[in-house]
């Protein structure tokens, strides 16, 4: 549940907005990259979101049916277009972001009488971001669908912390302590960690995620560090990142995002888990794209065995 928008990539690395002359277009948001991610692994998958009511949004809604996510749930918004996101390509790890959401992007503009709280309860897997709580209507829309996840036993808030959506940031603690109380995975950097926690050290940061309340793992990523998961019966995983030639790392969270509910739902141990989602990311940094560029299960197997995330792209 949460954003979706229009990604446009330069065609030409190492050059600045100011001198791109061809842009790439990709389905964008990285929920909606998540879901995408997790069908590329056989899962079954669906977006709640909204778009404009324009090219844009016919063009997010083909995508999603593409990639296998049922898009019913993602409607409309007349008043609003659909948001375009420009990223520049400085390769290994400058890669800034231009968000054009402006007056009001329309993912969020997700109601709470509008969403279909049977479908969300019934869901194996419900995954929410911090983003859906930067403004409202998206903000009581993404409380209550957390609340109606209670007692269920996967449901994932990707702190997701974007302080450029945020017209007053000093909110955003108490928001995501409250949707973290409903919340049995919590997943981010140690920025994200450290808004919503205060802490940043990443083993203290992952015990004050378990400490909030339902939540029964905290994923803390460490960029070059890797990854650390911890549970809440205190099974410890840190695995190390899978070495990449990086063209674009914009989707390697969206990859591991659904590696990790792929993981989850097989039934797979820990270390498991984090590794295969550690070579999603990684094939996908060294692509261009995010949504399409999202691994299948032998690529991902591929990554493990040679060592490195650069391997040949399907097609």
């Amino acid at each position: 549940m949460g954003r979706l928008g229009v990604d446009l990539y330069p065609l030409t690395s190492g050059v600045g907005l100011d001198r791109v002359e061809s842009f790439g277009r990709f389905l964008g948001g990285s929920p909606a990259n998540v879901a995408v991610a997790a069908a590329r692994l056989g899962r079954r998958t669906a977006l709640v979101s909204r778009t404009g009511a324009d090219p844009f949004g016919t063009f997010l809604r083909r995508e999603l049916a593409e990639f296998g996510v049922d898009a019913r749930w993602v409607t409309e918004v007349g008043a609003y277009p659909t948001p375009v996101t420009f990223c520049a390509l400085f390769p290994p790890d400058d890669f800034p972001l231009y968000f054009y959401r402006r007056p009001q992007a329309p993912d969020l503009e997700i109601h709470p009488h509008e969403l279909d709280l049977d479908a969300i309860r019934a869901a194996r897997v419900f995954w929410a971001t911090g983003t859906g709580l930067c403004a409202e209507p998206s903000r009581t829309a993404t409380l209550e669908a957390l609340r109606a996840r209670s007692g269920q036993e996967t449901t994932v808030l990707d702190l997701d912390w974007r302080p450029v959506f945020w017209t007053d940031p000093a909110q955003a603690r108490a928001l995501y302590a409250e949707a973290l109380r409903h919340a049995t995975v919590a997943v981010g950097n140690l920025d994200e960690c450290e808004v919503a926690t205060g802490e940043r050290d990443p083993d203290t940061a992952a015990r004050a995620l378990l400490a909030t309340g339902a939540v029964r793992l905290a994923v803390v990523k460490q960029g070059p560090r890797g990854v650390l998961a911890l549970a809440a019966d205190g099974t410890r995983a840190e695995v190390p990142p899978l070495p990449v030639e990086v063209v674009n790392g914009l989707g390697a969270g969206d990859a591991f995002g659904g590696a990790l509910v792929h993981g989850l739902l097989a039934g797979w141990d820990l270390e498991r888990t984090l590794r295969h989602a550690n070579a999603a990311g990684s094939v996908v940094a060294g692509r261009l794209p995010c949504s399409s560029a999202m691994p299948d299960a032998a690529e991902i197997a591929e990554a493990l065995a040679v060592g490195t995330g650069t391997i040949p792209e399907k097609g």
